[in-house]
């Protein structure tokens, strides 16, 4: 089957996935999506003891069919090799009652390292299967983990620049300092003094910007991006759905054929539609449960029908999941309209002006996969608390929002499906947050101690991430207003 791309929010014609890959946002400002989802070409318990490269073959394979398999096997090749810690990419773990799908062994610690390890490779080659000439510019929001894992993968990546904006101040220690400490003669980080969903529809705007598009062509330049909006971003994250599944029937927690929920710390909801787009291809999957912060704009929806973005932006524990337009959710969207374009984009020009929009019943009635649940900061420190107390392994806020939400979902369903958590960065990412839920004398030591004293704690050794950014000189020290974005990437290209 060839799988064609086509824009969230037009009926013009369809490109294919290198071409969508390269383009990054439709000019249209809508997100490209698959004309079809395909099926997995082997039944699930076919992928037990498989290596991860190869699980991630078979299901990237499905959505890039212009990629020969030469070129596919050669990007994952390429992408998940020594850079991780682990020979599994990404393990699975029992400890309690949870089962933790770990996300963060790669170069990052957080999850984004299993996407964003693969995204250039995969951009190269689509440029090259095109013959693009051009520069590529990545230009890219972050709320904390997406920035530093695209620096790390783009950094000296011949024929390609990246620029990433990031709240100043709405980010943590560590995520900021992975960031200002990036090498690389082709990397520029700006902080912007506003909050993420500020820098996401300000590079969202300078996609969409024509005479800005034309002035860049000019001088031999061509943005894309390297957020999940970007469909060689999302494509990778449905191979981890798949391993998870099959690790848990080889370590025989599953029969074949047997249902699981999957747990999802989400903010921009491309890490659970991944998962969506998993139990389309046949991975039996019951329930998506989609776990919030106190920026609950997802649950209220999924409990409305209404997403509204009208309302304060809370700075919590949880800084990637601090996010009130969740742009992948657009994506889940035009599915719910029968993939009518008009109408998709009807509702997206409602959030702009309006910041509401509702949808219908009939759309309420697809939407039944879905389960939305929140967890407040308090219930947030309570899950790191108890877990370690438990069972000593500690987890980073965003995981624990999933535990959370998980344990309030069991009371109120009774739902004993076997359910994975998906586990989405280090704890030493989170240092501070993490030793301050296990015990509060930890409040006043100094950042950089903490790490060594989590590290004692969990009786691991820092990790390699850690170790490199504690001396390293800051390289990026740039910061503006909103309004400022487009001056700075136009300094930045010298345009």
């Amino acid at each position: 089957m060839n799988i064609m791309y086509r824009s969230t929010r037009s009926t013009q014609g369809s490109i294919t996935a290198s071409q969508a890959i390269i383009k990054g946002l439709a000019d249209d400002g809508g997100l490209f999506v698959p004309e079809q989802l395909p099926k997995l070409s082997v039944k699930p318990n076919e992928l037990v003891g498989l290596p991860y490269q190869e699980v991630a073959y078979l299901v990237m394979k499905e959505f890039l069919t212009d990629f020969t398999e030469a070129e596919l096997r050669d990007c994952i090749e390429k992408a998940y090799d020594q850079k991780f810690d682990t020979d599994q990419i990404a393990p699975l773990v029992k400890k309690g009652d949870y089962y933790f799908l770990e996300l963060f062994h790669g170069a990052t610690i957080a999850f984004k390292d299993m996407a964003l390890s693969i995204l250039p490779h995969l951009l190269t080659t689509s440029l090259k299967k095109n013959q693009v000439d051009k520069e590529i510019v990545i230009l890219t929001a972050t709320s904390g983990d997406t920035g530093k894992a695209a620096l790390a993968g783009f950094a000296d990546v011949k024929g390609t620049s990246i620029i990433v904006f990031y709240p100043k101040g709405g980010v943590s220690m560590i995520q900021e300092k992975q960031m200002l400490t990036q090498k690389g003669d082709n990397t520029t980080v700006i902080g912007v003094k506003g909050n993420f969903d500020d820098c996401q529809t300000g590079v969202k705007k300078l996609f969409s910007d024509v005479a800005l598009k034309e002035e860049l062509a000019k001088a031999g330049y061509q943005f894309s991006s390297a957020n999940s909006i970007n469909i060689g971003r999302l494509v990778p994250q449905i191979a981890y759905y798949a391993y998870a599944y099959a690790q848990m029937l080889s370590q025989n927690q599953i029969k074949a054929d047997e249902e699981i929920n999957v747990v999802v710390p989400t903010g921009n909801f491309g890490n659970i539609l991944a998962a969506f787009y998993a139990k389309q291809m046949g991975i039996p999957i019951r329930k998506l449960i989609c776990a919030s912060n106190e920026n609950k704009v997802l649950y209220d929806f999924f409990q409305t029908g209404a997403y509204d973005r009208r309302r304060e932006f809370i700075l919590t524990s949880s800084p990637s999941m601090d996010i009130l337009i969740s742009s992948n959710l657009e994506r889940l969207i035009y599915l719910l309209t029968g993939s009518d374009s008009t109408k998709n984009a009807a509702l997206m020009e409602q959030l702009k002006v309006d910041g509401i929009y509702h949808i219908d019943d009939s759309m309420k009635q697809i939407m039944k996969d879905f389960v939305g649940m929140f967890a407040e900061e308090k219930e947030v420190f309570e899950s790191i608390h108890n877990l370690f107390e438990e069972t000593g392994y500690m987890i980073d806020t965003h995981t624990a929002v999933a535990v959370a939400a998980l344990k309030k979902y069991k009371q109120e369903t009774k739902d004993e499906t076997k359910s994975v958590v998906i586990s989405t960065a280090s704890p030493f990412k989170f240092a501070r947050s993490v030793t301050e839920a296990i015990d509060s004398n930890y409040k006043n030591m100094d950042d950089f101690a903490l790490l060594d004293e989590l590290s004692g704690l969990a009786k691991v050794k820092k990790p390699q991430a850690i170790e490199e950014i504690i001396n390293a000189p800051i390289r990026h020290q740039k910061v503006c207003e909103v309004n400022e974005m487009e001056q700075v990437v136009k300094e930045t290209l010298k345009l």
